[in-house]
């Protein structure tokens, strides 16, 4: 069976990532995948399309900017949605699955409301996929756009959660109104569960992409002597998008005893070993937290008003399996309380949340297909 699966990142690398690990779970049990993305190349996580790459221009997502960095015009727009359209006729799938939209990624209607229709018009209409994650950002005065978006074109609605966590109706106050086509999975992990590596002890502070995290290292650096863990190696991951000049700061500040990298290909399995994670609360950085079952602190990231972040770490905290510091608290000392805290209490219990979303997605759209 032949899938072609779109996404767009616009900040961070996770949608990607997700999409990714969705994508090697259809490969694996046999089907034929395009997955095309949209956002700035990752050399990491391979795709089988890449289109003109779009960004965000800020952290209000309203804006979007080019491969170059300039602001995007209505003839990229007209190029780009030309570029997507070629791509998913060349792929002739049994089914079409996007990513994240019509929940979210209202920016790029421009080139998915053509696709979708032009999928709906083909005489063998394609299964038509929705996926995406556990919790939005709440927009109650866009759900009736959205549902009626739902019912025009999508089939099924993959939610890559756990509604023993986080129901989507936590985010998606409509949710009713379309439940029949709402399947959860599970949450997505980027790989299997790792087993321990070097960096036995280590506490690692990461950043995910980069992008949004500057402060939550800095503030690790200063938090260090007055933790119950200082004697211990810190390991700070500054992510793909960190800039060098900010890169080579966080190392000027850096004492002994504190490491600092852009990224690791080890990252899961350190993780598996380390003491303490300290981290924002994006979905991959907490999947890859539920999996090592590691003591961890989170810092989720509310700029720009966001909140997905916030009440992931907010039921996490409530059910024993991570320490909360509010982004708008972060100090070296709330952080080194909080480090203390997470270090004296137990790892995040086994069997909280399902785990095996990518191999469930897959086994779902195949079900669908057949």
């Amino acid at each position: 069976m032949k899938v072609f699966f779109y996404v767009q990142h616009l900040l961070g690398v996770g949608h990607l990532q997700r999409a990714a690990a969705i994508a090697r779970a259809l490969r694996a049990q046999g089907d034929q995948v395009v997955l095309a993305s949209g956002g700035a190349a990752v050399s990491s996580i391979p795709v089988d399309v890449q289109l003109p790459a779009a960004s965000a221009a800020d952290l209000t997502f309203r804006a979007l900017h080019d491969e170059h960095g300039q602001p995007v015009d209505d003839a990229w727009k007209r190029r780009r949605a030309g570029a997507l359209l070629d791509a998913w006729r060349a792929s002739h799938a049994d089914a079409l699955v996007i990513e994240l939209f019509p929940f979210g990624r209202r920016q790029m209607r421009f080139e998915l409301l053509p696709l979708l229709e032009d999928a709906q018009r083909l005489p063998r209409r394609p299964l038509i996929v929705c996926s995406v994650r556990d919790i939005l950002q709440p927009r109650p005065e866009r759900e009736a756009e959205t549902v009626e978006l739902v019912q025009r074109f999508f089939d099924r609605v993959l939610v890559h959660g756990d509604p023993a966590l986080a129901g989507f109706e936590r985010t998606f106050g409509a949710l009713e109104r379309i439940a029949e086509r709402v399947h959860y999975t599970g949450y997505v992990a980027r790989h299997s569960a790792a087993s321990a590596s070097e960096g036995a002890g280590e506490v690692l502070v990461s950043a995910g992409g980069g992008a949004a995290a500057g402060r939550l290292l800095q503030t690790a650096i200063a938090a260090r002597e007055a933790t119950l863990l200082r004697n211990a190696t810190w390991r700070l991951i500054a992510g793909r998008n960190a800039g060098e000049q900010a890169l080579r700061a966080l190392s000027r500040e850096a004492p002994p005893g504190i490491v600092v990298e852009r990224n690791r290909e080890d990252f899961a399995g350190r993780l598996a070993s380390a003491a303490l994670s300290i981290s924002q609360a994006g979905y991959n950085t907490v999947v890859e937290i539920l999996q090592a079952r590691v003591r961890a602190v989170l810092v989720p990231f509310a700029g720009a008003r966001e909140l997905e972040q916030t009440l992931r770490a907010e039921l996490l905290a409530a059910r024993g399996a991570a320490t909360l510091v509010e982004e708008s608290a972060l100090c070296a000392r709330s952080l080194a309380e909080a480090v203390n805290r997470a270090a004296r209490g137990p790892r995040p219990p086994a069997d909280l949340v399902k785990l095996d979303g990518a191999r469930r997605s897959a086994e779902l759209i195949r079900a669908w297909l057949n």
